[in-house]
C-alpha cells in the first residue's frame, strides 16, 4: 500500500438533534445530524404518520373519469 494516500481515521462524536451522543470513528471529525437511531421513528417503533392521498386519488379519478374506457 502507498503511504500518505489515505484520509486519517479518528475518533469521532455524533449529535443529534434530541440530544443523543455517539462516539465512534470516521474520517471526520464531529458531525451533527437531525435524526439518529434513538429518535427516528422506524427504530423508534412509532407508526409511521398516513398522508391522507384519499382526496388527491378521487380528484384524480374524476378529473380522468371522462377518459376511461370500459
Amino acid at each position: 500500500m502507498r503511504k500518505e494516500i489515505h484520509p486519517k481515521y479518528v475518533n469521532t462524536t455524533i449529535s443529534c438533534s434530541c440530544g443523543n451522543i455517539i462516539h465512534t470513528r470516521s474520517t471526520k471529525e464531529n458531525m451533527k445530524v437531525e435524526v439518529c437511531s434513538a429518535c427516528h421513528p422506524l427504530y423508534t417503533g412509532e407508526k409511521q404518520r398516513i398522508v391522507d392521498t384519499a382526496g388527491r386519488v378521487e380528484k384524480f379519478r374524476r378529473k380522468y373519469a371522462k377518459f376511461k374506457k370500459n
